[in-house]
């Protein structure tokens, strides 16, 4: 494991008072867990503003039976055969299925892949959850 190195930090006592509200909301064990998921997730954000290298996962629902819908959805994930590691398809009911698109490589391709397939129509709703690639 890494060193840890301590810090001080100087802030309003409301703003210290709303976030160990939401520390606690959370169920942190400490400021310095929270803390720390804050800068991840604003690392996370600052490599995929400038187009390095994320892995997440594209949740999308649709129906099945909208006309030529599952071909294209195929297509396009054939398109992307280098982002995409791997696909779950899930039968919701008769019409509606649920996809869930594990994805790893350039910000930008994630993100192209997600809107190519978010406007078809036919797609119900679709997400994209995005972390660090970095090990």
């Amino acid at each position: 494991m890494s060193e840890v190195y301590r810090f001080g930090v100087s802030l309003e006592q409301t703003l210290i008072d709303a976030f160990d509200r939401h520390i606690a909301a959370q169920h942190y064990k400490s400021r310095s867990e929270a803390i720390r998921d804050l800068i991840r997730e604003e690392l996370i954000r600052k490599e995929w503003k400038e187009g390095g290298s994320v892995a997440g996962a594209i949740v999308m629902t649709y129906d099945h039976h909208k006309r030529e819908l599952v071909n294209v959805l195929l297509d396009i994930q054939h398109d992307f055969q280098d982002t995409i590691i791997s696909t779950q398809h899930v039968h919701l009911d008769h019409h509606h299925c649920l996809e869930i698109i594990a994805v790893k490589g350039r910000a930008s391709d994630v993100e192209n892949l997600a809107t190519t397939l978010k406007i078809q129509v036919g797609v119900k709703h679709l997400s994209l959850s995005i972390s660090s690639a970095a090990a």
